[in-house]
């Protein structure tokens, strides 16, 4: 029982990670496209270097490939291409925190898709969603703005932020059978290669127009190791392997602290050309989607142990 807690408290917090860094993704991937880089070219080089970096660690670790795990992994890649086109292209027409927000409302379609899927819905986990869908409507709404401030981008990545409900779904259940490191590497690989053809056969601003004078800047080459190398490599290999110890709405109601970082960051003024601002508003939506989380962590272990307390009265 005692290992059992530590491995879910491992995953908890290797999963609360993730979410800081992929919140540290969308400043990344803002700045690279503000210096230049098309949408096709920036998710190419991303997870070229993802792809290579769990190649090598795959490689070394002498991890055995299996067809089972590779078909899964093609799935999985299938779904994360869409999702991550969606996204940065979105990032286009939108700001930073913005697309942060709406791309966190995955929290409630999670639970959605996990129940289409069979799974089981805990009161807790969500009563959390609830409470995080608030915060996130707080966080995103602009008052005063023709349709709330409602924009392209914002469509294609609330779009994107249903597929991230599926992809967390689908991993969940796959990773349960499937090796974690082959399904990062294989879903990867798949996001790649689709970047590249797409990069390939699209006009501007999709194709490599303009990609050497953008990595000429030395900026875009550390957003791409960031994206490459922590957000891609490590992130979707701790992805795939804790998320098995964990029930697919609860992994998405610890990634909805993804948001929260990615505000940190846009408001901080810490990436060059970046600096944006929020209404007490939605900072006061921040701090439920922090509240949610905590919700969806302690509310059922607090609730067991009062009712143990009122057993042990009740035996008393």
């Amino acid at each position: 029982m005692q290992a059992s807690r530590r491995s879910h408290l491992l995953a908890v917090l290797s999963l609360a990670l993730i979410a800081a860094i992929w919140g540290g993704g969308f400043p990344a991937t803002k700045y690279a496209l503000q210096a230049g880089l098309s949408v096709g070219a920036l998710l190419t080089l991303r997870f070229a270097i993802g792809t290579a970096g769990l190649g090598l660690c795959i490689a070394l670790l002498k991890v055995p490939i299996r067809r089972q795990a590779v078909l899964d992994g093609c799935w999985l890649g299938l779904v994360l291409a869409t999702l991550f086109w969606l996204q940065t292209d979105g990032l286009r027409f939108t700001t930073t925190a913005k697309s942060g927000f709406i791309t966190g409302l995955y929290v409630i379609f999670t639970p959605m898709v996990a129940l289409l899927a069979g799974d089981r819905l805990r009161p807790a986990h969500g009563l959390g969603a609830g409470v995080a869908l608030v915060g996130l409507l707080m966080l995103v709404r602009e008052p005063g703005a023709a349709w709330g401030g409602w924009n392209r981008g914002d469509s294609e990545t609330l779009v994107a932020a249903v597929l991230c409900g599926v992809h967390i779904v689908l991993t969940a259940h796959f990773s349960r059978r499937s090796s974690g490191w082959v399904l990062a590497l294989t879903q990867v690989a798949v996001t790649g290669a689709a970047s590249l053809v797409l990069a390939l056969t699209l006009p501007a601003p999709f194709g490599f127009e303009g990609t050497a004078q953008a990595l000429a800047r030395p900026g875009v080459w550390i957003a791409l190791g960031f994206m490459g190398l922590l957000a891609t490599t490590l992130a979707f290999y701790v992805q795939s392997t804790m998320q098995a110890r964990l029930g697919a709405t609860e992994s998405a109601i610890l990634f909805s602290t993804e948001p929260l970082w990615t505000a940190l960051l846009a408001i901080s003024g810490w990436i060059p050309g970046i600096r944006e601002h929020l209404s007490r508003t939605q900072l006061a939506g921040g701090l439920l989607i922090l509240a949610a989380t905590l919700l969806a962590e302690a509310g059922p272990r607090l609730l067991r142990r009062l009712q143990a307390a009122e057993v042990e009265d009740a035996i008393g």
